[in-house]
């Protein structure tokens, strides 16, 4: 009996711009940090905490090659969210004198959140819209910045668009007027080349679900060079990471965080290519068989594995409900009851009608030109399907 294309190919994921599976060769690193070598960290006096400090100090190593960082710059947290908190709250807590700071309307809720938190507490906070392509302006960052400014936030790639911002010369901005640049490069790590010390950058984070390594473990990097500034603990019970971030270290995601930094530092250069063209494939397929397609944010600066398109007169929760074989999402944040429009989108000034009609599409390490074949021609069939039940909406 011929097999149905939807049970060849299901389910094809496309959604790693929220998370990516575990490389085999990153869990094959991890495992035996949960059996054999099982210490902790921070027991000195005996073999196994020896065992487990060695290998967390060469992970600390594999982690800051990738980045362009020194070793001792690199502090271990649980996720880039974590990271981003330390960033902007211990900044914040370290230097109350200058209480100002800029960021963009496009940032994660996990560097928008914190900032919030800041201006309740009497900071002031300077949020700049994105250009229609979804870039800082670079002209309005300059006359943001002010003589009271601590720090400027903006994320190398959008979690939703993956438009790359110019991390380089706000970097130079940044240093030129004597404030503080943090970077939320949680998209970009591991995909894109992130150098802290070229792009001038004093803060960096990231996390190691995005690229191919377990959930729970991060960084936070923490400029230690000259002109040295201070950033205070949000966690307090022990003084590790260099008093930056107590708590137990997890030796295995710290573990499977450097095997994944390795990987990439010798396979980006690679895949990076071979998603984009992957990418550019699936785009040329929907462009030619469907009118009414928009792409978000600028082709020109993204992330090589990202696709946020909108379908004219197509709901996308609809779409997806209509697509069960294909993990996607949508350029939406809901809450539980009503559905809201991306903040992402609509800080472009996109319709509400289009941002509700919106699919982020992110490719990874392991899909095939041939799943990419099977999801182009599926969301092909069910937009078409979905349009010609509402013609009305669409025409």
């Amino acid at each position: 009996m011929e097999m149905t294309a939807n049970a060849m190919h299901a389910p094809v994921y496309l959604d790693h711009q929220a998370t990516t599976p575990v490389d085999p060769r990153v869990l094959n690193a991890m495992l035996p940090f949960y059996s054999l070598n099982f210490g902790n960290a921070a027991s000195r006096s005996h073999s196994f905490g020896w065992a487990a400090e060695k290998a967390v100090e060469h992970a600390r190593k594999r982690v800051a090659h990738l980045a362009g960082a020194q070793p001792r710059e690199i502090v271990f947290t649980s996720g880039a969210t974590e990271a981003d908190n330390l960033a902007i709250k211990g900044a914040a807590e370290a230097n109350p004198a200058r209480h100002h700071f800029v960021t963009l309307a496009t940032e994660h809720p996990a560097v928008l959140d914190p900032l919030r938190h800041l201006e309740r507490q009497g900071a002031r906070v300077t949020v700049l819209a994105p250009r229609a392509d979804g870039l800082v302006d670079l002209n309005e960052l300059r006359a943001a910045i002010l003589p009271e400014t601590l720090l400027v936030s903006v994320m190398y790639a959008n979690n939703e668009i993956g438009v790359l911002q110019p991390v380089g010369e706000i970097g130079a901005i940044c240093l030129e007027r004597g404030v503080l640049f943090h970077c939320d490069a949680a998209q970009a790590f591991g995909k894109v080349p992130v150098d802290v010390s070229a792009m001038k950058m004093d803060l960096m984070s990231a996390s190691a679900h995005k690229l191919y390594g377990p959930k729970g473990i991060g960084l936070l990097f923490v400029r230690r060079s000259a002109p040295r500034f201070h950033v205070a603990a949000q966690m307090d019970g022990g003084g590790h990471e260099g008093g930056l971030r107590s708590g137990t270290l997890n030796v295995p995601a710290i573990v499977g965080f450097g095997e994944a930094c390795a990987i990439c530092s010798r396979e980006m250069q690679e895949e990076a290519p071979r998603t984009a063209a992957l990418r550019d494939q699936l785009l040329a397929r929907l462009t030619a068989a469907l009118d009414g397609v928009t792409v978000n944010g600028s082709m020109a600066q993204r992330l090589p594995n990202n696709l946020n398109v909108s379908f004219a007169g197509v709901d996308a929760e609809t779409l997806m409900m209509a697509l069960p074989d294909l993990a996607l999402s949508t350029g939406s944040a809901c809450s539980s009851a009503t559905p809201e429009p991306s903040h992402v989108l609509r800080a472009l000034a996109v319709s509400e009608e289009l941002a509700r009609s919106s699919i982020r599409i992110g490719l990874g390490r392991f899909n095939s030109e041939e799943e990419i074949e099977h999801a182009g021609r599926r969301m092909i069939e069910s937009v078409k399907k979905l349009r010609a039940l509402s013609p009305a909406t669409y025409l």
